[in-house]
């Protein structure tokens, strides 16, 4: 008889099987793992630049669901501080301060940030990034090369001895697609593989032509411009928390995104268009409709977002705190910390600060 699970993650397992779930967790693990763009682990992933291209998902909906595509909008209208991607933070006798949520792309688009953030961030003293390892590549890969536990398998294992054996065919072809050898990235962790078989490959070719994404461009030129640049997380605090997602999760994540194939470009492109529409509220209800056969697990969602990004949320708000007392702070941190009674934004508030939307 198998024992019930008593842990955060033994709960979470056994909502793995729900397709909404996986996908959320996904797309979640592949924010982090731009990480590994960062560094430059995803070289072999650069042969291809096709333009970027997609569906929006939601448009389709709109057209071929309408029922459905309300629901989407009427539950993301409910998520609080769920409009809005660039933020004002008040407090009296302190200079303004902001926050601006972000995609970790280099989608031109996403450059170009909101009105208003420009002049912010060239106003602002202190610039701060989700972590400000970025600004040094060789020394923040060096610091992971240190725990190769953290992105590799260093106990025997291997990817091929933990992918279902009818799903190993679809890993190899999807790998060969990028120009990849299964056996020369069979030691890496599946959420390294993810980060090249499932970010779009246009923006594998952006970053692969030297195009910086969003937070490491603001980063780079502050200091550039002589300003402090800090962090809120380091690079191991990142890869431990994609490692604190139970491996079966990770499994099935990578799986389905390859099953998904171009399909992962439609969610990716449809999470573009929202994001600079600024009304990321809808990113999660959206996602349960574009899921393959998804069902509504308000449970399962809570369990992932403790794991994932509440914890982290709590952190990066706790370590902010000191920045945002001095004033004149312009914060960028990836979007989906932003929303949510638990978000960044709500947490700031409870610290004191006046936090309106600009934009």
């Amino acid at each position: 008889m198998t024992p019930a699970p008593s842990s955060l993650s033994g709960a979470l397992l056994l909502r793995a099987q729900d397709m909404t779930l996986w996908l959320l967790a996904a797309l979640h693990l592949l924010a982090l793992a731009s990480l590994l763009l960062i560094l430059g682990f995803a070289d072999g992933a650069r042969a291809q630049t096709p333009a970027c291209s997609g569906e929006n998902v939601l448009e389709a909906l709109k057209t071929e669901n309408r029922e459905a595509y309300d629901k989407v909008m009427a539950e993301g209208e409910a998520v609080p501080n769920g409009k809005g991607i660039f933020w004002k933070v008040e407090k009296p006798g302190l200079e303004p301060s902001y926050v601006l949520g972000t995609m970790h792309v280099a989608d031109p688009r996403v450059l170009e940030m909101p009105a208003g953030a420009r002049d912010a961030l060239a106003r602002a003293k202190t610039i701060v990034v989700e972590s400000d390892e970025v600004l040094d590549e060789s020394k923040a890969m060096a610091a992971l090369l240190m725990k190769p536990e953290l992105t590799m398998f260093t106990d025997g294992r291997s990817i091929e001895t933990l992918v279902p054996p009818q799903d190993l065919q679809l890993l190899k072809d999807g790998l060969k697609a990028k120009g990849i050898t299964l056996s020369a990235v069979s030691r890496m962790k599946p959420w390294m593989l993810m980060s090249m078989v499932a970010i779009p490959a246009c923006e594998l070719a952006r970053k692969g032509g030297g195009n910086l994404f969003l937070d490491k461009k603001i980063a780079k030129e502050a200091a550039a411009e002589g300003k402090q640049v800090k962090g809120l997380e380091t690079l191991e605090e990142q890869a431990n928390a994609i490692n604190a997602i139970p491996l079966e999760l990770h499994i099935k994540s990578l799986v389905e995104a390859l099953k998904l194939g171009s399909k992962m470009d439609d969610v990716f492109f449809t999470m573009t268009e929202v994001y600079l529409s600024g009304n990321i509220g809808i990113i999660q209800p959206m996602l349960k409709v574009v899921a393959p056969d998804g069902t509504e697990d308000q449970a399962g969602y809570a369990e992932f977002d403790e794991l994932v990004i509440t914890k982290r949320n709590q952190l990066m708000a706790e370590r902010a705190a000191p920045i945002f007392a001095e004033g004149s702070a312009f914060v960028a941190v990836g979007a989906a910390h932003l929303p949510g009674d638990q978000g960044l934004i709500e947490l700031l508030r409870r610290q004191g600060f006046t936090v309106t939307a600009v934009n």
